[in-house]
């Protein structure tokens, strides 16, 4: 699967179980051209070049360290999943918080930043549960589900914050 066609999976309302298995086979380069898009929005708007450098590096630091606790807790639920499957995963999800990012730069309307961050956040929560439902038991997907949601909230406040 190519980048675009991995993307049209995270942003089409598509079978949850399907988005999954076609996200399984891993490739860092969507994650890393989406980390770039976002951190370049976000150092954009900072106030000046040393939040910029900050901001930059925050994304590629809440990716990696939130893909590795994401990943833990996966294999401590009796999960079977590869770190880079989940960098994959969680950096295609973030596809709709980078246009909320976008959006929410170009428009500069405080209430309207907020609906978009909101949507962000909902649709990539929404896009990755396919594959975090995978990959725990039946039992345990819950608790596989909220490390992935404080991910997702964690890069949601950064782009409120910006």
């Amino acid at each position: 699967c190519s980048v675009a066609q991995k993307l049209m999976y995270v942003m089409m309302p598509v079978n949850v179980a399907d988005r999954g298995r076609r996200l399984r086979d891993w490739d860092l380069w969507g994650p890393l051209l989406l980390c770039l898009a976002l951190g370049l929005i976000l150092s954009w708007q900072a106030a000046d070049s040393t939040q910029a450098s900050y901001a930059f590096a925050d994304i590629f630091v809440t990716v990696w360290v939130g893909s590795g606790v994401v990943t833990l807790n996966a294999v401590l639920l009796r999960g079977k999943v590869s770190f880079f499957q989940t960098v994959c995963v969680l950096g295609y999800c973030i596809f709709p918080l980078v246009l909320s990012a976008f959006c929410s730069m170009l428009l500069h309307i405080d209430w309207l930043k907020l609906l978009f961050v909101l949507a962000g956040l909902g649709w990539s929560a929404k896009a990755s549960l396919g594959f975090v439902t995978e990959l725990v038991p039946e039992d345990k997907k819950l608790l596989g589900i909220y490390p992935v949601w404080l991910f997702y909230c964690a890069i949601a406040w950064m782009i409120l914050l910006a």
